[in-house]
């Protein structure tokens, strides 16, 4: 018997006072209202009587510190999968915003294919890399619930991908806030999102989420 639900968390609000995009940048910790978005995303599922057998976490420090909360209350360990984290990005470290392209005309290039993306890792390859690690989730324990801690554009492209939308978007379109939950069912077969929820907003009112790519 594989697993009832698989829970996708994005990681709280990170400390990153520059405004850049921090990618797979090491450093980039959750400030104290990341912190508190994180725990408030662990005792929704625990509100929810949910009984979680199994954690994934993107191996970066922001998601890592996201599964911490969900761990001790549910008094299992994280296991880290490569195949959720962040996408790589060619902005990476950039402040972006109009200023940055008049300073650096060079980086236009970049925007010129938005369906692939053009400025980093192809869609269709977060797609796929998304859905294997959510597939083998699935199957790997035995009833109980398993919970992924990954990032925003990788959440989006599972969900968009079940969905049978088109993966290229606008950013600004993407339903995914800090610390939210994004849970799926196998339905006839395939994954499909039966929840949606967003603990993370009592702690958001001042949230900055700016560094996602």
């Amino acid at each position: 018997m594989p697993a009832s639900r698989l829970h996708l968390v994005r990681h709280g609000e990170v400390f990153n006072p520059r405004g850049v995009l921090y990618e797979r940048i090491e450093g980039f910790e959750l400030s104290e209202r990341g912190h508190e978005m994180a725990a408030a995303a662990a005792q929704d599922l625990a509100d929810q009587g949910r009984k979680i057998k199994r954690l994934i976490a993107s191996p970066l420090i922001r998601t890592q510190q996201s599964a911490q909360p969900i761990a001790k209350a549910f008094g299992i360990e994280a296991n880290l999968d490569e195949r959720v984290i962040e996408p790589w990005n060619k902005f990476k470290g950039i402040k972006l915003a109009p200023k940055a392209f008049l300073k650096n005309p060079s980086l236009l290039i970049n925007l010129r294919n938005p369906n692939l993306p053009s400025w980093g890792e192809p869609y269709q390859q977060v797609a796929s890399r998304m859905n294997q690690a959510a597939l083998e989730a699935w199957d790997s324990v035995d009833g109980g619930d398993v919970v992924i801690v990954s990032h925003q554009l990788p959440i989006w492209m599972l969900y968009r991908s079940t969905a049978g939308l088109k993966l290229p978007h606008s950013p600004s379109s993407r339903r995914c806030s800090l610390s939210s939950i994004t849970s799926f069912e196998v339905v006839d077969g395939k994954l499909t999102e039966v929840h949606y929820t967003e603990p993370g907003l009592g702690h958001s009112a001042d949230a900055v989420d700016g560094g996602a790519v």
